[in-house]
């Protein structure tokens, strides 16, 4: 990826949600009980991803023994629709998981989710690649109006 030289903020029009979500390994031994359930989000991702009209925006992720994938999304409602979507990838294993994995302990899966209103954010990056809110919404130069994080949390310019 190339990196943006420079200082960029991001630009998004719109109401948006975030979406924190990952797993820890609680027991390295009980790999068949975890290694299923870190598989299953890159089918989910890659499954949204060919989907513009489920509402998913982009994600990104970390690894270690607590995984952790940011993702973007258009609504709420999107969101819950896909989770709860009995034919999408989500739904069954989350039914799996409750069967077979929770009670082992072996693993442990978490999310947070926040709702953000259309001009309520503030980003800033400095000599990096797209990233997170930068891949999803308009990277835009930081002008001297858009300097300090006070300002660029009141808005950014709307086009």
């Amino acid at each position: 990826m190339s990196i943006i030289p420079g200082r960029m903020t991001t630009q998004l029009n719109q109401d948006f949600v975030v979406f924190l979500i990952g797993m820890r390994i609680n027991k390295f031994w009980s790999f068949g009980q975890w290694w299923p359930v870190a598989m299953s989000m890159p089918r989910m991702i890659q499954e949204l991803v060919k989907n513009p009209a489920s509402g998913f925006l982009g994600s990104e992720q970390w690894f270690g023994r607590t995984t952790m994938m940011v993702q973007y999304w258009e609504s709420f409602e999107k969101l819950e629709a896909y989770a709860r979507n009995p034919d999408a990838e989500h739904f069954p294993n989350w039914v799996k998981f409750n069967k077979l994995v929770r009670a082992s302990r072996a693993v442990g899966v978490w999310h947070e989710t926040y709702q953000i209103t259309r001009g309520k954010h503030e980003s800033i990056y400095v000599n990096m690649p797209p990233f997170g809110l930068g891949k999803v919404g308009k990277a835009i130069t930081v002008t001297e109006h858009l300097n300090q994080a006070r300002s660029r949390m009141q808005g950014t310019p709307q086009p």
